[in-house]
């Protein structure tokens, strides 16, 4: 029968990249049904009805006609002779008045987007660096027993923009006191230039400079000059995450289980995703508020995941998972930040991670600054590190970004493979994911499982859960963490 002539309706609300809704898109396609999908990602309205409708906030949540089904587990375990009632119910009755909405606004949203649509605003400073690179001003210059290339001097960098050539571009500029230090604090300001002797001011004129192009640390986003003028992290934020969901949604298997990272790596929407990644070197982080930068770091650093995975390929063994996620990095607001400075220097308050036997920032470390106040635990649910242990990929916008987290772990607890309770032996599974960052769940096992307890949803294991706290004497033990790659090759 073809899906057209069908008068029901199978509604599924779901968010992009979300193995667990494509898993289930893909089994009632294969039934021949025809699939409304409700991407409920960017309206807040809908996922509170969404909630008040099922109990719960976690998706996909399914529905054939007005019959609520559940999640994808609950649809795979329909008994046969359930399953068959309700495609047929599908199939020969029309969708009734008190089936569950579309949207607030009863038209279907779709993750399609525009593939990452930003607004480049070309920096000022733009053409004048395009102009040094010809000059002659840049170079290799020996500094005591160390060879520091493609730099300048403090005093070359001040000739040269004073000279008829440099300074022409630099004439719009609203440039008041234009003396000689105050040109290259303007540059070094706008994140143009750095030194290369950690200094954050000019203060000698035979100061060694490198633009940030030219960042040492082999950042993923580097070797390409940044035209776009100084933006709001935010903003970038955005069109970066969308055009990661829209890789997702292109080579994420059916199942939502592995990933063509191959075919990604060749895709022009990837190659428009590294452009826009260059941008990232002079965003403006200090303005962020706590849910902007929650949301920055968050996407950022799942899109570093990706980016890194497809230039160096994926971590095999422990040696080379401490190296991928010390190593791959971004140059964001004239500062490097690798994997492991996002996750435990800013999202985690400036703590140590895994193995590391000190805090990511040092005190005098500018980095400290964009740092947030307390570890926040929610995080370890909304970080993907290209494992199939991993939560999945999700979207989070800065506007509810807590409600927004707060669904993540929920989901994360609802599956068995973040936490299991066996109450004939009292005891509690749980994934090596609190183990390692025991001490941001409340360092304690009694802490840790009344703060589980407390951010999972209504149902039987929550019950379950909270009779064995009662009880008294709960074992904990952790699940082993499934590294293996979700490419696939």
């Amino acid at each position: 029968m073809a899906t057209s002539c069908i008068p029901g309706r199978v509604t599924v609300y779901s968010v992009p990249g979300c193995p667990h809704c494509l898993q289930a898109k893909a089994t009632l396609g294969a039934l021949g049904l025809p699939v409304c999908d409700v991407d409920v990602s960017h309206d807040a309205g809908l996922r509170a009805q969404l909630k008040k409708l099922t109990g719960s906030s976690t998706v996909p949540q399914i529905f054939f006609n007005d019959v609520h089904v559940g999640r994808n587990e609950q649809l795979k375990n329909l008994a046969p002779e359930a399953l068959e009632r309700l495609v047929c119910m599908v199939k020969k009755e029309p969708v009734p008045l008190r089936a569950p909405p579309l949207t607030a606004g009863n038209s279907v949203t779709s993750d399609e987007g525009d593939g990452g649509e930003f607004k480049c605003e070309r920096n000022v400073f733009a053409d004048t660096v395009e102009d040094s690179k010809r000059s002659g001003l840049i170079g290799s210059r020996r500094r005591w027993l160390r060879v520091h290339r493609n730099s300048f001097t403090g005093t070359k960098l001040v000739d040269w923009l004073c000279s008829e050539e440099g300074l022409g571009k630099l004439s719009q500029l609203p440039l008041q006191e234009t003396g000689n230090i105050k040109i290259v604090q303007i540059v070094m300001a706008k994140k143009q230039i750095a030194a290369m002797t950690g200094k954050r001011h000019f203060d000698k004129s035979n100061t060694s400079f490198r633009l940030l192009e030219f960042d040492p640390h082999a950042a993923l986003n580097s070797g390409e000059m940044a035209v776009c003028s100084p933006t709001k992290a935010s903003e970038l934020s955005e069109a970066l995450r969308n055009l990661i969901l829209k890789l997702y949604s292109d080579y994420l298997s059916a199942d939502g289980k592995t990933v063509d990272y191959k075919s990604m790596s060749q895709s022009p929407c990837f190659e428009r995703y590294c452009e826009l990644a260059v941008q990232l070197q002079h965003v403006e982080l200090l303005s962020l508020s706590r849910e902007e930068k929650l949301a920055f770091f968050i996407n950022v650093y799942n899109a570093l995941v990706i980016h890194g995975n497809l230039r160096l390929g994926f971590p095999k063994n422990i040696w080379q998972r401490y190296r991928f996620f010390n190593y791959v990095s971004y140059l964001i607001g004239g500062e490097v930040f690798t994997l492991e400075d996002i996750e435990n220097g800013v999202l985690r308050g400036n703590r140590k991670g895994v193995a590391q036997l000190l805090k990511p920032f040092s005190k005098n470390d500018p980095r400290l600054q964009v740092a947030l106040p307390d570890a926040e635990p929610l995080i370890h649910f909304a970080l993907n590190c290209g494992a199939k242990g991993c939560p999945p990929i999700k979207t989070y916008t800065p506007q509810g970004i807590d409600s927004q987290l707060r669904i993540a772990a929920e989901a994360f607890l609802e599956n068995d493979d973040g936490c299991m309770v066996d109450s004939v032996k009292g005891e509690v599974k749980l994934s090596q994911l609190f183990k390692w960052y025991k001490v941001d769940f409340g360092g304690t096992d009694e802490k840790l499982l009344n703060w589980v307890a407390d951010h999972m949803g209504p149902s039987q294991k929550k019950l379950s859960l909270k009779t064995l706290l009662s009880a008294g004497n709960v074992k904990v033990s952790y699940m082993p963490y499934d590294w293996t790659t979700n490419s696939t090759e």
